[in-house]
């Protein structure tokens, strides 16, 4: 029998390259699989995701309550995760000694706090599958072969032509729309990409002398569009970052690319108040407490740099107490508590993980088995697909998911 028909080959070594290789190995152990990765390191993002620690999924138990965190591919993921979702990705991990746990919110990481476990594990399962590794090898061209299958024209370490049956895409995510001309020219619709999951840039912030001060709940809105998230907020040294901002970026991706990342971004540091609301809530305060020093006793539990940022900025003296607070400038006040206006001029990518919003039309995928709907033989995972999820580690799940589905189709040759 001819090689190429035994042979399939994966491209990218990471987490959706790994586990489409892994699927494809283990469900036919008479394949020969090939991944090619063009760098010298694998699973890079692996090892640096969760600050070190690896979120590797998020707890939830149907397909309906993770396709929720998903501003891109949540519909047609619905399907791909009733097959391969979050409680099979654990139920993975643990048949191969690495137990997972659940954060209160809901992330879930290794027992060791360590993404090295989780890296250590997939290349020991790849070794255990006889998956092969090329490393420092790219895929210089990609040729379609009349009698099906492809020919792989790799340059680097292991220079070779090679001819495989099934070809695996998971090369990730590329900033610059041009770094997707090989799949266009294989017959791909490529969405333009543009960064998801971004700290804001505030350059003239009033926040600026509070780096390092969280709010575990506020509420973060793009002035003048229909953009808001609530959860923590983080000021830092740059601007503002933290879950809320993040997952805004993630929502928000093609809008604020459009926007040139320059808005008006408001922080309601209360989000359970509204004007009336707070309003009512200071005459009270007023009637009981008139004695106290406004600027030395912060309220809703804020911190006290932050509520003293904030009084500063409404005029407020450092002995003025309730009972002598001016209208004009508890309206100050209650405006800055509500609506604490930051004029963004630019992002941040989080912590080195980056993550694009493109990729990949969805409409040219089988997302039973990530097959190409245009070119036979050829299967796409993780981040090269237009799917991108917020933060809490959906972004992997995507790439778990997608990579087995892929490698247990390669499998059937």
């Amino acid at each position: 029998m001819n090689v190429a028909k035994r042979t399939v080959a994966v491209l990218g070594g990471g987490a959706a390259g790994f586990f489409g290789a892994i699927a494809c190995a283990e469900a036919n152990p008479s394949l020969r699989v090939v991944l090619i990765e063009k760098t010298s390191k694998l699973l890079s993002k692996v090892r640096i995701s969760g600050g070190g620690r690896c979120n590797v999924t998020h707890a939830a138990d149907t397909a309906a309550q993770l396709v929720q965190h998903y501003p891109r591919g949540a519909k047609q993921l619905k399907e791909a995760f009733k097959q391969f979702g979050a409680l099979d990705t654990v139920r993975w991990f643990e048949r191969r000694g690495v137990r997972l746990k659940t954060e209160p919110d809901g992330r879930m990481f290794p027992a060791t706090d360590s993404s090295e476990t989780i890296a250590q594990c997939l290349l020991e399962a790849a070794r255990r599958a006889g998956v092969e590794i090329l490393l420092q090898t790219t895929a210089e061209r990609i040729t379609q072969l009349s009698a099906g299958g492809f020919e792989l024209t790799l340059t680097g370490a292991y220079a070779q032509t090679l001819p495989v049956m099934r070809l695996l895409v998971a090369t990730g995510g590329a900033p610059k729309a041009e770094q997707y001309e090989w799949l266009r020219q294989l017959g791909h619709t490529v969405q333009e990409p543009v960064p998801s999951l971004f700290t804001f840039n505030v350059p003239n912030s009033p926040l600026r002398e509070l780096p390092g001060v969280s709010v575990p709940r506020a509420r973060v809105r793009v002035s003048g569009e229909k953009l808001e998230y609530e959860g923590p907020v983080l000021v830092t040294h740059w601007g503002v970052s933290g879950p809320a901002v993040l997952k805004l970026s993630a929502w928000g991706a093609r809008r604020l690319h459009e926007l040139q990342y320059q808005s008006t971004t408001l922080i309601n540091w209360i989000p359970d108040h509204t004007e009336d609301t707070l309003r009512q809530y200071l005459v009270e305060f007023r009637e009981l407490h008139g004695k106290k020093v406004v600027a030395s006793n912060p309220l809703f539990g804020l911190p006290q740099r932050l509520w003293r940022t904030l009084t500063e900025q409404a005029g407020v003296g450092l002995e003025t107490r309730w009972n002598e607070l001016p209208a004009k400038l508890q309206n100050r006040l209650i405006e800055g508590l509500l609506r604490t206006a930051l004029p963004v001029r630019g992002k941040t990518t989080y912590k080195d993980e980056f993550v694009t919003c493109g990729g990949i039309t969805l409409g040219e995928i089988n997302m039973q088995t990530m097959e190409s709907r245009r070119v036979p033989g050829l299967h796409f995972a993780g981040e090269v697909l237009d799917i991108d999820g917020i933060t809490g580690g959906f972004n992997f799940q995507a790439a778990w998911t997608t990579g087995y589905l892929a490698g247990r189709a390669m499998s059937t040759l």
